[in-house]
């Protein structure tokens, strides 16, 4: 049901207004994907279509915003002590899991300059764990960062083609193929070791 479009009330509404549709594009892209019209995130936001463009003049800007509280949370993560490759990589498949659009912005080859940035971030956080996880001998030595997004984004591209319903439960399957490769022993066609 869409939203009721709120009265007009200036500039003292421009953050109530961002918000706003920030948390309805987390919605729309979640349902409908990345390419669904932008007038139905400002209907589902009850704002007008200029108020949209104004504070996102285009569909990387808004959809930037929305997936920054992603990598804010990947940041924060990554920055705890203790933290394990195993658990950002927990995180980013919960993420993808709750709207895969997104994960395709950072796992895909970027173009746009601003979605090179937030590949970037994504791609240097996971640089350390992966790391330690190699020195402890359970992933492959010859795996890199670059390698984890691309798995990620198989992922992505799997759980956006599986009815919401199946996706954490495809999500294990397939990150247990995939851990497979990545493991030391799965390289040289032993029984793979679950650590890292």
């Amino acid at each position: 049901m869409p939203a009721t479009r709120r009265p007009n009330r200036g500039p003292s509404a421009a953050a109530e207004n961002r918000a706003a549709l920030i948390a309805a594009a987390r919605e729309v892209f979640a349902d409908a994907g990345y390419d669904a019209p932008l007038s139905l995130v400002a209907r589902r936001a009850g704002v007008g279509q200029g108020s949209l463009y104004r504070h996102f003049p285009d569909r990387v800007s808004l959809a930037l915003a929305v997936f920054e509280d992603s990598v804010n949370d990947l940041e924060a993560l990554a920055a705890e002590p203790g933290t394990t490759l195993t658990d950002l990589l927990a995180l980013i498949t919960e993420q993808t899991i709750a709207s895969t659009a997104f994960i395709d912005m950072v796992s895909m080859a970027p173009i746009d300059p601003r979605i090179r940035d937030v590949h970037a971030r994504v791609e240097t956080l996971l640089v350390a764990p992966l790391s330690r996880a190699q020195r402890a001998g359970g992933i492959r030595s010859d795996l890199t960062s670059g390698d984890l997004l691309l798995a990620v984004g198989m992922l992505a591209g799997i759980l956006a083609r599986t009815p919401a319903p199946a996706r954490r439960r495809t999500a294990e399957r397939a990150w247990g193929l995939i851990r497979e490769g990545m493991t030391a022993a799965g390289r040289a066609g032993g029984e793979p070791s679950r650590t890292g």
